[in-house]
């Protein structure tokens, strides 16, 4: 899990936005639709592994995955919600 310390300033690194953990809905939403086949990255890479942890930003438009309690913070590798 993301430390509070950390979370407290990381921010989107597309619009500057403050991030947020995701909730447990929005996991479960985009694991089906991951499961489905339905997910890319933003830089259009098809997603098939299930994701975790992650961080949203403040529009609630993208996942940023955290893996092994480190944010994958690449503009490229966002997941839309």
């Amino acid at each position: 899990m993301v430390e509070k310390d950390l979370l407290d300033i990381l921010v989107c690194p597309d619009d500057l936005t403050p991030l947020r953990l995701a909730t447990a809905a929005e996991l479960a939403a985009l694991n089906a639709r991951i499961a489905a086949g339905q997910v890319k990255t933003r830089g259009g890479q098809a997603v098939s592994t299930q994701v975790k942890e992650g961080l949203v930003r403040a529009d609630g438009k993208y996942l940023y995955v955290v893996d092994d309690d480190i944010p994958v913070m690449l503009i490229d590798e966002a997941l839309p919600l």
